[in-house]
C-alpha cells in the first residue's frame, strides 16, 4: 500500500509539474489529495484532479488573515487567494499581524473583519492552538472558517487548504539521508524550523527529525526563530561561531536565502551547503545558481486558491472537499527545467493585495 501510495504522489507530482507558465489563469485540473477522515494528516489519502467552480452566483465578502507578508511565501499565498477571488467574482478583505508573536493583533483582525460583514473566513494560523476560541466564536454564527498553509487543531473548522508541514521536513530529511546513509561518514547539520509554537513548525521538526534517524546526520543545532530575515540570520550567525566545522544550514526558505551571502561573506560557500524545506522565489534562484540544494514545494498558491473555491463552495451549498492539499515533491538541480512557478510562486514585481472588489 506504501508503495502504491508513493507511486500516485509521483505520478502526481509529474503532472503538476507540467504545467506551463501560460496556464497560470486557468490553473485547473491541479492534481491534490484529499484526506479522508479529513482533519487527521494520518488519514488515508486519494488522489483526484482538482476543479474549481466557474465561478461565484452572488458577490460573496471573503476575509483573509495572514501572519504577515515579510517573505515572498505568503506574497505566493497572497496572489493566489487574491486571483482565485477574481477569477471567481467576490470580493476579499486581506489582513496580515505582521509577524508570528503578533497572535492577539491576528485575533483582533479577524474579528474586525467579521464585524464588518465577512461571510467566510481563511485564516493563515499564527499558532495551531490558539485560535481555537476564536474559531468557535465565528462558527457559532455558522460563518464558514477555512485553515490554510499552516495548520489549525479546532474540530469546528469547515475545511482545511494545506499539506503536511511533517512530510515537508521529511522529504528534506530524506534528501540528505540519502546522500549520507549510515556508514558513510558523519556530517553536521544546523536545523532552523522556524517559529516555536507555529503548527507547521512543530509538524515540520518532527518530519524531518524523523527522517534523518538511522543516517550518518548528526543534528548538532536546532534553532527556532520567527521567519524575518533579520531574526534567520542572527540565528545562522550564532550557530556558525558554535560549529565552525558545520556541513549543513537547512531550516525555512528564509533561513536559506539568509545563509547565501552570510556563508559567502566568511568564506564558507564550498564547506558549508544549505537545503530548505519550502519552495520561495529566493530558494528557486538559489537552486537555479547551485547556492541552494534542494526544496520541496508544496505549491502555495493553488493552496490558496483552493481555500478560495472551498470558502465559497460552502457558501453555496455546493459540495466540497473538506481537507484538500497539493501532492508534494522536492524540486532540485536535476529536475527544476519541470517545475512550474506558477504552482508555487507569485509573478516577479507582484505586490501585496490587501482588497479586491
Amino acid at each position: 500500500m506504501k508503495n502504491f501510495m508513493l507511486g500516485l504522489i509521483a505520478t502526481a507530482a509529474l503532472t503538476a509539474a507540467s504545467y506551463t507558465s501560460a496556464q497560470a489563469e486557468n490553473w485547473y485540473p491541479y492534481p491534490v489529495q484529499v484526506w479522508e477522515p479529513a482533519f487527521n494528516m494520518d488519514s488515508p489519502r486519494s488522489n483526484k484532479d482538482y476543479v474549481p467552480l466557474e465561478n461565484a452566483s452572488r458577490v460573496w465578502e471573503l476575509c483573509v488573515s495572514f501572519p504577515h507578508m515579510k517573505d515572498a511565501y505568503w506574497l505566493g499565498v497572497d496572489y493566489g487567494v487574491t486571483e482565485e477571488a477574481k477569477r471567481l467574482g467576490v470580493k476579499m478583505q486581506v489582513v496580515e499581524a505582521g509577524g508570528y508573536t503578533e497572535l492577539n493583533k491576528q485575533i483582533s483582525q479577524i474579528e474586525d473583519c467579521v464585524a464588518a460583514g465577512a461571510d467566510a473566513v481563511i485564516i493563515g494560523a499564527i499558532s495551531f492552538d490558539g485560535l481555537n476560541n476564536l474559531v468557535k466564536e465565528i462558527r457559532s454564527k455558522g460563518t464558514p472558517v477555512i485553515d490554510v498553509i499552516n495548520g489549525i487543531s479546532s474540530p469546528e473548522l469547515s475545511a482545511k487548504s494545506l499539506v503536511s508541514f511533517g512530510e515537508m521536513g521529511a522529504k528534506t530529511g530524506e534528501f540528505l539521508a540519502k546522500l549520507h546513509p549510515s556508514g558513510s561518514g558523519k556530517v553536521k547539520v544546523a536545523w532552523f524550523p522556524g517559529p516555536a509554537g507555529a503548527g507547521w513548525v512543530e509538524a515540520g521538526n518532527k518530519g524531518f527529525a524523523g527522517a534523518i534517524e538511522g543516517s550518518d546526520i548528526e543534528l548538532v543545532e536546532t534553532k527556532y526563530g520567527d521567519t524575518g530575515k533579520e531574526a534567520q540570520s542572527k540565528l545562522v550567525e550564532d550557530t556558525l561561531e558554535a560549529h565552525p566545522d558545520l556541513n549543513y544550514v537547512v531550516g525555512t526558505a528564509v533561513t536559506a536565502e539568509a545563509a547565501i551571502p552570510i556563508l559567502r561573506s566568511r568564506g564558507l560557500s564550498d564547506q558549508i551547503r544549505i537545503a530548505s524545506y519550502y519552495f520561495t522565489p529566493g530558494v528557486d534562484q538559489g537552486i537555479r545558481r547551485g547556492q541552494i540544494m534542494a526544496a520541496p514545494t508544496d505549491s502555495t498558491v493553488i493552496q490558496g486558491r483552493v481555500a478560495v473555491d472551498q470558502a465559497v463552495r460552502i457558501l453555496e451549498g455546493k459540495e466540497y472537499d473538506k481537507h484538500v492539499g497539493p501532492a508534494l515533491y522536492v524540486v532540485d538541480q536535476d529536475n527544476l527545467k519541470d517545475f512550474d512557478p506558477t504552482s508555487t510562486l507569485a509573478p516577479a514585481g507582484f505586490k501585496p493585495v490587501f482588497r479586491v472588489e
